[in-house]
């Protein structure tokens, strides 16, 4: 029996994946590649509802632990200062950060996350969690999540 999975990919596109009865026999790389392209397309989707991209979750996971610079989010996300740039200006229509004067140096300008920033991105950890949908189809996240850290950093 085959089963036919469509939207796994990233954005705008309706690839379909034909997954047959033996998927327990495919590469493990494969299988880490189309869980990772079915997570990806379905957490935009997510994402898109609240105004968000990937890009602008992890700008905001940056900012939970307070106010940085632009150039220093950039270094966090590791992206150019120009593509920074234009994830917190879509940050900061949507409501969810705002630019401030430091005060220590007044040439500076500093990025803050706002309260619906905090919120949107509680919301989105938490479905990222919950959800059947995300990783919440898993039945130990947090066993799993350790798995990709400590497989991440041993090939990095």
């Amino acid at each position: 029996m085959l089963n036919i999975m469509r939207g796994y990919g990233h954005p705008g596109h309706n690839e379909a994946v034909v997954m047959d009865d033996d998927i327990g026999s495919w590469p493990t790389g494969r299988l880490l590649s189309v869980a990772a392209r079915v997570v990806e397309g379905r957490f935009h989707a997510f994402l898109e509802t609240r105004g968000l991209t990937h890009a602008g979750l992890i700008a905001l996971h940056h900012l939970a632990g307070g106010p940085r610079s632009q150039r220093e989010i950039a270094v966090l996300c590791r992206v150019t200062d120009q593509t920074i740039s234009r994830t917190v200006d879509h940050l900061r229509q949507a409501g969810y950060v705002e630019r401030r004067t430091d005060e220590r140096d007044r040439r500076r300008l500093l990025v803050r996350i706002t309260e619906a920033g905090e919120r949107v991105l509680a919301d989105a950890r938490h479905a990222e969690r919950a959800s059947d949908r995300l990783l919440g189809a898993l039945d130990d996240y947090d066993w799993f999540r350790g798995q990709l850290v400590k497989l991440i950093t041993a090939a990095s």
